[in-house]
């Protein structure tokens, strides 16, 4: 395999000068309710507000200077497409974004402030992907996957390297999972900075495919799932599923009830704002689907963008 926690260490000196060193706080109060010791890494408050920044910005950064003259492309509505718009803002060259034309308006702003170029096509991912091929034939730029990219996931995984630099004994590590960006870079720093680490995935009910890829030892592919937590809407990737079949011990499915009651617990009692795909890993400890008690974990909060007009506990999600 040829991503490493070298590749992390490398990611992490390349990313210094522009990501944040996120802090890491704890909750007396959660640490009661669910009978552990919780550490939280709090991606939150990274830049745009999501872990995908540090991704994107080692991508960006690790291009020659002759590769990023011509910019790098993806297609996103995400936190992805926001976080490679101001990478490439950083370096000084053009970043393309195909998005949907049904992508939020919110969103589309969020990707232009950065200083993105956005080209809007049908909302299907062979519109995107034909899209996509059509702007890289015409400028020649470099596309950057959301998390089937080893410049990703080595960036991802510096959020763990991170946290175990702070709380250095720790037992277990959660992520969410959606594309398996996080959760592998997460799985790699964690196993080989402290070998016999547990690495454990929390998963919604309604969007289990990693679930059941591991269950299988095949990629499942993600069909209509129905979750809150937007962010885990994607199948594994092609670099992704073998370093989560090799490293990350289970994935533990949540109902969606969890979900919203974990994210309004750390809302109400830690004072801070995570989006629901960073409340999934929280709800594994919240519905004691499997014993962590006694325990000192480490999760990574894997953002906190929220669409404050429309919070999953004023509507009926269950």
């Amino acid at each position: 395999m040829s991503l490493s926690l070298e590749r992390i260490q490398e990611a992490a000196k390349r990313i210094e000068p522009y990501a944040h060193r996120t802090p890491v706080l704890t909750c007396g109060s959660l640490d009661r309710v669910v009978g552990a010791r919780v550490f939280f890494k709090c991606e939150n408050f990274q830049k745009v507000g999501a872990f995908k920044f540090r991704g994107a910005c080692n991508a960006v950064f690790s291009l020659s200077d002759q590769e990023a003259a011509k910019g790098v492309a993806t297609h996103s509505s995400g936190n992805h497409a926001q976080a490679l718009a101001l990478a490439a803002r950083m370096r000084g060259i053009p970043a393309y974004i195909v998005m949907p034309r049904t992508a939020p308006s919110v969103k589309k702003a969020g990707v232009l402030g950065y200083g993105g170029r956005v080209s809007l096509c049908e909302p299907t991912l062979e519109a995107r992907e034909a899209t996509l091929a059509e702007v890289v034939e015409r400028g020649g730029a470099t596309v950057v996957h959301p998390y089937n990219d080893e410049r990703v996931i080595a960036g991802q995984g510096t959020a763990a390297m991170e946290l175990l630099e702070e709380v250095p004994d720790l037992d277990l590590i959660m992520t969410p999972v959606g594309g398996g960006g996080l959760l592998s870079g997460t799985a790699i720093a964690a196993t080989e900075t402290k070998p016999g680490i547990r690495v454990i995935a929390g998963e919604p009910e309604g969007a289990d495919d990693a679930y059941r890829s591991l269950a299988t030892g095949v990629i499942q592919p993600s069909v209509k799932p129905m979750t809150i937590a937007d962010g885990l809407l994607t199948s594994l990737g092609s670099l992704t599923f073998p370093i989560i079949r090799e490293r990350v011990e289970r994935i533990v499915t949540v109902s969606e009830a969890g979900i919203i009651e974990a994210m309004k617990f750390i809302w109400e009692r830690m004072k801070i704002v995570i989006e629901p795909s960073a409340a999934v890993p929280v709800a594994v400890l919240w519905e004691r689907k499997i014993d962590l008690s006694g325990l000192k974990i480490g999760i990574i909060l894997s953002g906190g963008n929220v669409d404050l007009g429309n919070l999953p506990w004023t509507r009926d999600n269950t």
